[in-house]
């Protein structure tokens, strides 16, 4: 699939902006999904954080995709020298004192990472950790559902066909909504994102659901 999938809207980086004491953002697409790429960024500096840990391949970016967890850094430039070191020798020349990357999850959909920055170290408070997470979590709504409306509307893309009217995929659905506790509209979005990071039908997905062959509460979505 050769979709373009390719995404750029700073409005997805203005809510965290807006409810975080933070100095920037940048929201960036990695894993089996899509194409890494930088989403948005709300400046230069926080566009520059995201290309120097896609050149490095290292920074709190990769390790909140990698452990599925938010990565905390109240002053990274002071961070433990074990940790990124690259990375952190790169930071000593910009005004970047901590940094706070929160993944971008549906159920076992692990989308991309939100970077923000601060220019003054300092953590974030417990309620505004809870803040971020939760904007991560809409953001990764928006992102899957702006990536498969792409797709449905380039007819040069050879995709999985929807087909959700299909008895079976409702069926399915209700399963995955057991499974990860989530909307049938979020539900819906795991089967087709999985359908197509693994180019397959949705209603092959849906049979692989139903015979227990595919359980997404494992996390891997393999049962």
């Amino acid at each position: 699939m050769d979709a373009d999938t390719s995404l750029a809207s700073p409005d997805y980086c203005a809510p965290f902006l807006a409810a975080l004491p933070v100095t920037g953002a940048a929201i960036s697409t990695l894993g089996d999904l899509v194409a890494p790429e930088t989403v948005c960024a709300s400046d230069s500096q926080a566009a520059l954080l995201d290309e120097l840990q896609f050149d490095l391949g290292e920074g709190p970016c990769w390790d909140a995709s990698a452990t599925r967890r938010p990565v905390i850094e109240p002053d990274i430039r002071s961070a433990p020298s074990g940790n990124w070191p690259a990375f952190v020798g790169a930071l000593q020349t910009t005004s970047v004192r901590a940094m706070f990357a929160f993944p971008l999850m549906l159920g076992p959909i692990n989308l991309g990472v939100i970077d923000l920055y601060s220019v003054s170290p300092g953590a974030l408070h417990t309620d505004q950790e809870r803040t971020a997470a939760d904007l991560a979590e809409a953001t990764t709504r928006r992102l899957l559902h702006e990536i498969l409306s792409r797709l449905d509307t380039d007819p040069t893309v050879d995709q999985p066909p929807s087909e959700f009217s299909r008895r079976r995929v409702h069926q399915a659905t209700g399963s995955v909504i057991a499974q990860l506790g989530v909307s049938a509209q979020d539900a819906a979005l795991v089967i087709r994102a999985h359908a197509f990071s693994t180019n397959r039908a949705v209603r092959d997905v849906a049979e692989d659901i139903l015979s227990w062959q595919l359980d997404f509460s494992t996390g891997a979505g393999e049962s």
